[in-house]
């Protein structure tokens, strides 16, 4: 029973669900990515360079081949990958700071506690001044 209960308090603390869902998530949202840089982005890039695929080159020397193209074309693909998310997560970032920004100036800040200690100090400099 002790081992039961120790896995339950493993299982559902907040960081081992947190990190369960990330990774579900994680795993949609690549599906998602790969799906934009060999559906979109991978095309558009063919277009620009004229069709150029990597994946047909190689290097045969007697009944070894060494294909390097796809070495070529997986290293292309990362970046292309790499890149998509970059400039997702910049937008992302972007569109929070906006947000964060709108509901700070919604807001109206309350003075800090070392603001509220020097509007005392002030206070009391200006009623000791006023009563010589």
């Amino acid at each position: 029973m002790k081992i039961w209960r120790e896995f339950k308090e493993f299982a559902f603390k907040g960081n081992a669900l947190d990190l369960a869902i990330g990774v579900v998530v994680g795993t949609a949202f690549s599906k998602i990515v790969s799906s934009i840089v060999e559906d979109l982005i991978t095309p558009i890039m063919g277009i620009i360079v004229g069709g150029l695929d990597f994946t047909q080159l190689s290097l045969t020397v007697g009944d070894a081949s060494v294909t390097y193209g796809n070495f070529i074309q997986s290293v292309v693909d990362f970046l292309l990958i790499a890149a998509s998310i970059f400039l997702f997560v910049r937008l992302i970032s972007r569109l929070r700071r906006k947000e964060e920004a709108e509901k700070k100036a919604a807001e109206p800040s309350a003075p800090s506690r070392e603001e509220e200690l020097l509007a005392e100090i002030r206070d009391l400099l200006k009623a000791r001044s006023q009563g010589l």
